[in-house]
């Protein structure tokens, strides 16, 4: 591997300690790798996955269950170190995502959608190649040869000779190991961090069940010391204090549409989506929805198994008439925003909705719907102050998922100097 004759490299920034070692030397991954294509046969293994910049993680904990079937006993085998590339398009990673398997001696994957392969070269560390991926330079590389009409469902049509063919730059094995180590550090510090948000986000959760009502005749579980003396809460019908959003875009003037995300609450929908639901022709059937208003998607998902309720914090726009829209009546202070996102309201829905529609959609009136009881704080200024107190926790949520960024923006930066990009190793 080491001959005079190779093509070399430095990268932008290197440790000084390195300063006298030899540039790195550019091999290709066919030549420090070799394919994995030995099956499971009747061998008891874990079913494995690929979250896309998470890494290799079990079936049962990405989808609930094992989905192999028959086609388990040509699964592929792959143990400690080794990695897969799948082969799956995602927004992060457009030309797949290729992931080391860290915390399993071995384990067991899909031989449709994967490309397996270990690292043979004595000399390279694996982790110094998983670091390389993780910053999607594979992806850099395989583009070129990755046509737009190759994809099907989101696989990509990759030739492996095209992977086996990547350029790698790879430094003497002591540098391998202190990139390794230095980024590895700043991983831990993410993970770190990333527990930390973790337990911020299941504390409001808790919050949010114990601050409202579990029962249209009790008060919270928890209450703000102040208000403790201000008498019972209450239940009334939505309807009593809000009214539905019926203003249509009749002259088809407002182009802006909205959608209600699950994750993303109120967006732009093409903003959202990756290609263009409507045409933008014939918009006057299209509610008018202002800032502030709230809208119900019927539209379920695992993360809102009746569908998300959410405020419209991006301003005016135009939503489906599959939506309900509907205008507090005086000023909420967010506290039906916090209330909407407990699961306390689903019961109703699920009442009232018809079983036999689609499956993908809760079927329920909007006269129903309009008919949700709701709760109703005995002294308004305890609706308020529950508002304020759940703000300072996304507030603190916000400013968690910065660490998180900023620590993850570093590293990326880092990568960019301490190796050589794809357009350097092909100088």
């Amino acid at each position: 591997m080491h001959m005079s004759d190779k093509k070399t490299v430095l990268p932008k920034l290197r440790f000084q300690e390195f300063n006298s070692y030899p540039e790195w030397e550019i091999t290709t991954l066919g030549a420090i790798s070799e394919p994995i294509e030995e099956k499971v046969g009747s061998k008891n293994c874990i079913l494995m996955s690929v979250t896309a910049g998470k890494g290799l993680v079990p079936q049962k904990e990405k989808f609930g269950r094992e989905i192999a079937g028959n086609s388990y006993k040509n699964y592929y085998i792959i143990r400690k170190n080794d990695f897969a590339y799948n082969k799956s398009s995602t927004k992060q990673f457009p030309e797949g995502y290729i992931a080391m398997l860290e915390d399993y001696h071995e384990a067991a994957l899909p031989n449709s959608i994967f490309i397996c392969f270990r690292i043979t070269d004595t000399e390279c560390v694996p982790d110094f190649i998983n670091q390389l991926f993780q910053s999607n330079y594979h992806g850099k590389w395989l583009r070129k040869y990755i046509e737009v009409g190759a994809r099907a469902h989101g696989s990509l049509n990759v030739d492996c000779n095209y992977l086996w063919n990547m350029p790698i730059a790879l430094p003497a094995k002591k540098e391998q190991k202190k990139i390794v180590e230095v980024l590895s550090e700043i991983d831990k510090l993410i993970i770190s961090e990333i527990s930390k948000l973790d337990v911020l986000k299941k504390h409001k959760i808790g919050l949010l069940q114990s601050l409202f009502p579990t029962d249209e005749n009790k008060n919270p579980n928890q209450r703000f010391h102040d208000y403790l003396k201000s008498g019972m809460w209450k239940h009334v019908k939505l309807s009593d204090i809000a009214d539905r959003v019926i203003l249509k875009n009749k002259d088809n003037s407002i182009k802006r549409v909205l959608t209600n995300s699950a994750i993303n609450g109120v967006v732009a929908q093409n903003e959202y989506f990756d290609r263009k639901i409507v045409s933008g022709n014939n918009l006057s059937n299209y509610y008018v929805i202002e800032k502030g208003d709230y809208v119900y998607n019927p539209r379920i998902s695992t993360l809102a198994p009746v569908g998300p309720i959410s405020k419209n914090k991006i301003g005016r726009g135009i939503m489906s008439p599959l939506y309900t829209i509907f205008r507090f009546k005086e000023e909420d202070h967010g506290f039906y925003e916090y209330y909407f996102k407990t699961t306390l309201w689903h019961k109703y829905i699920n009442s009232k909705s018809n079983t036999g529609a689609r499956h993908d959609r809760i079927n329920i009136s909007t006269e129903d719907f309009m008919e949700m009881p709701v709760p109703v704080c005995p002294d308004p200024k305890e609706q308020q102050k529950i508002a304020i107190f759940l703000k300072s926790m996304d507030i603190l949520i916000f400013e968690q998922e910065n660490r998180i960024r900023m620590l993850q923006s570093h590293k990326k930066g880092l990568i960019v100097e301490l190796f050589p990009s794809i357009e350097e190793v092909l100088k």
